[in-house]
């Protein structure tokens, strides 16, 4: 065996990185994640019951997914087996519970752990229905993905879905003490620089860790400020895929804070957005698709803001074009909001399709032939620019038809003049009525 690591440049007692050395011995040493391993926690009192579920383990890189399903086979007394989606095919699942069913055969439950379960295809992910189903083996999958959208919903019903935090602060330093502990030193960090090194594993327990690992081994004697510990590491890639679930979270929550008014956080989901690589364009589909589905005739300027954004991205490019998204944004997030035109659309298009074979008024319609004239097309028309008050108050709805109200706008900004612009035409109109 030793002929074999040294072939490969190693020796058997080559040194585990740092995060598999401190890692967890027993499920109370698992740092945050209380909500599920805490006394009152539901993986707690499936241990404590001797019995596991089948599960899903969701939620972001570094959180101890692996590690909590190791702990739960030591404990619950289950023989662990480990695949990964990744590097396993058909052949490697057979053998799997090939080896599940001799255990249970001598009296021995399996739980059967899946790493990046979502990678497996709808097939895939069938074949392990009629194992969890007959208790062959207890399948704990791990995944980054919401499992809504990746998994089989055959699956998923015989899987309990447990969602795990993403780590913060106070479980990071708890990492960082039990670190300092093992090392027998503290780190070479000033408070500011330790605080940063918190924010640079980005809730990735095991990324901490690996850049602990680093000081240790290159960090200097003296402790270290936030400028030298920013040049000797390098900052986490942000948790973020533009065709997965995360991509839908933060557009939402940028949508939603500018409809809320909330410019701050509107900024704060933009930058999140462009710093995870999204594509300039789909975001300014989205804040023209802000400025006419939730502002409109409140601010009527806010569409060509939006459009002026993207023609100035376009022409300027990034990063100078960032800012043009920013100041539309911005702008957005502090207009006045109104959906008085994307209900009345929706209503005139009901309307539409329930009396789409309704022909115009005989005084509206076209008259450019002799028998149109005739026929009485275009008779009593007024046109309205030339009345006394610019207005005339005839009826422009279809012959057969009750005159309906689609647009009702509250009264927030610009539509705060057309509401009441509306309210006199509505009068003139019905005195129009009464006097005929």
């Amino acid at each position: 065996m030793s002929d074999l690591f040294e072939a490969a440049g190693l020796t058997p007692k080559a040194p585990a990185p740092l995060a598999d050395r401190l890692r967890p011995q027993t499920l109370d040493e698992v740092v945050g994640q209380d909500h599920l391993l805490g006394p009152d926690g539901p993986i707690r009192r499936m241990v404590d019951s001797g019995r596991l579920a089948s599960m899903i383990l969701w939620g972001p890189p570094g959180t101890g997914k692996t590690t909590i399903a190791r702990l739960l086979a030591k404990a619950a007394g289950y023989e662990f087996q480990q695949i990964s989606a990744v590097f396993s095919g058909v052949a490697d699942l057979k053998k799997a519970f090939e080896a599940a069913r001799a255990r249970r055969l001598a009296g021995q439950s399996t739980l059967l752990f899946v790493d990046e379960i979502h990678r497996f295809n709808r097939a895939q992910q069938d074949g392990f229905l009629p194992f969890v189903e007959e208790g062959i083996v207890t399948l704990v999958g791990a995944t980054t993905e919401n499992p809504s959208f990746e998994l089989n919903g055959a699956l998923l019903s015989r899987c309990q879905v447990f969602v795990l935090k993403r780590l913060d602060d106070a479980a990071l330093e708890q990492l960082l003490a039990k670190a300092e502990a093992f090392e027998g030193k503290p780190l070479p960090l000033e408070p500011d620089a330790r605080h940063a090194l918190l924010a640079l594993a980005d809730g990735d327990g095991r990324y901490l860790l690996t850049l602990t690992e680093t000081l240790y081994a290159i960090g200097p004697d003296q402790p270290m400020g936030v400028a030298d510990l920013g040049r000797l590491l390098q900052k986490r890639a942000p948790a973020y895929d533009k065709s997965r679930e995360e991509h839908y979270n933060l557009i939402s929550a940028l949508h939603k804070s500018v409809r809320g008014s909330d410019p701050d956080a509107a900024l704060y989901w933009l930058a999140r957005m462009l710093d995870g690589g999204e594509d300039p364009l789909y975001l300014c589909r989205r804040i023209v698709r802000m400025a006419v589905e939730d502002i409109g005739e409140a601010d009527p300027l806010s569409i060509l803001v939006a459009n002026a954004a993207k023609d100035t991205y376009d022409f300027l490019g990034s990063p100078e074009g960032e800012l043009a998204l920013a100041q539309a944004v911005v702008h957005l997030a502090t207009a006045p909001k109104s959906v008085a035109v994307y209900k009345a659309y929706g209503a005139a298009l009901k309307a539409a399709r329930e009396t789409g074979s309704l022909t115009p008024p005989a005084h509206i319609r076209n008259a450019p032939t002799r028998l149109m004239k005739q026929l009485g097309y275009g008779k009593g028309y007024q046109y309205d620019p030339d009345t006394e008050e610019g207005f005339s108050g005839q009826d422009y709805f279809p012959e057969g038809m009750e005159r309906r109200v689609f647009y009702d706008p509250k009264g927030e900004g610009h539509e705060a003049k057309l509401r009441e612009r509306l309210d006199r035409w509505a009068a003139m109109r019905s005195k129009r009525r009464d006097d005929d």
